[in-house]
């Protein structure tokens, strides 16, 4: 039986939804599963870590982790990896599991996969699936060593409504300092604005939208709908969004419920990332749009149109 150690994502002091859904995956494939949590003041998470579908719970509670380190972080997976005997570390497609992943690889002697959408094993050997040439092909990767550390894909597995588990807590000891890098401080978006990655809902402007009136229109939406507000590149080159709003082969990778796409064209490096998205609805004057193959439902309009009633169609349903 194969040994699955799931790495938890946790944003200030909650647990991220992939967890669920990589543990879900876990299981169905009949693997042991484990869990590794790290921060500070973390401890009363062993029940929603066990809920989510683990059997043990490797937990690293300490002040020095109370801010993200790579270093540090890595530490302590490669700790409960070990004790574990794990056969795969999963990370869920994270800024910091990015960052740990290699490192982790590195100490464990291990194979590193990133953006991961499926994995099996035959015969004894493990068998990745991923994207490549901005999603044009799959790859199918058989892993020449008996390890493997892995980054999955948003949204490339489904949580299991029916997944258990039971509470094991291991505790873990603090690692020592990284004295190769020490983290300050971290600033998070001052914007407020929900993070994409956590959006169950996300839309996203283009350039369509033409002007910062087209912006703040359809951010107006985004507000009713309490959405992600994201972007294509083109309004990140032209100055009117931000990068870390951009969403995309250079930007982000999401895979939310519902995701709105307003006055984008649908180029191949926008649709790398929110193909992955489980409804879309496309909004383009244009009905030769490349957006429309891709998207469950189609408006061929103007967004400056569609949007006001759009959002007057909320406000009725919401009465």
């Amino acid at each position: 039986m194969s040994k699955i150690l799931v790495v938890a994502d946790i944003k200030n002091g909650n647990l991220g939804g992939s967890a669920s859904e990589l543990l879900s995956k876990a299981k169905s494939m009949g693997a042991e599963t484990a869990v590794v949590a790290m921060g500070s003041g973390i401890a009363a998470l062993a029940p929603k870590l066990a809920a989510a579908g683990s059997d043990t719970q490797y937990i690293a509670d300490d002040p020095s982790l109370a801010m993200f380190s790579a270093g540090p972080y890595a530490s302590c997976v490669v700790d409960a990896a070990n004790q574990f005997g794990a056969d795969m570390v999963w990370f869920g497609f994270s800024e910091s599991g990015k960052a740990m992943s290699p490192r982790v690889a590195k100490q464990l002697d291990a194979a590193c996969a990133t953006d991961i959408t499926d994995v099996k094993i035959d015969g004894g050997q493990i068998e990745i699936t991923r994207p490549a040439i901005a999603n044009k092909v799959k790859q199918r990767v058989k892993i020449n060593t008996p390890k493997l550390v892995a980054v999955v894909r948003a949204g490339a597995f489904e949580a299991a409504s029916d997944i258990t588990g039971k509470e094991n807590v291991v505790s873990l000891s603090a690692p020592a300092a990284d004295l190769k890098a020490v983290i300050k401080e971290i600033l998070s978006d001052a914007s407020g604005d929900i993070d994409l990655a956590d959006a169950d809902i996300v839309v996203s402007v283009g350039r369509g939208a033409k002007n910062q009136e087209g912006v703040d229109l359809v951010k107006g939406l985004a507000d009713d709908l309490k959405a992600g507000f994201g972007s294509s590149r083109a309004m990140v080159d032209s100055g009117l969004m931000p990068h870390n709003k951009q969403v995309g082969q250079t930007g982000k990778i999401v895979a939310p419920t519902l995701y709105m796409a307003f006055g984008i064209s649908g180029a191949i490096q926008h649709i790398a990332g929110m193909s992955g998205a489980k409804v879309i609805l496309a909004v383009n004057k244009d009905p030769e749009a490349p957006i429309f193959n891709l998207a469950d439902y189609g408006i061929v309009g103007d967004l400056f149109e569609v949007v006001p009633i759009l959002r007057e169609e909320i406000k009725k349903v919401r009465k």
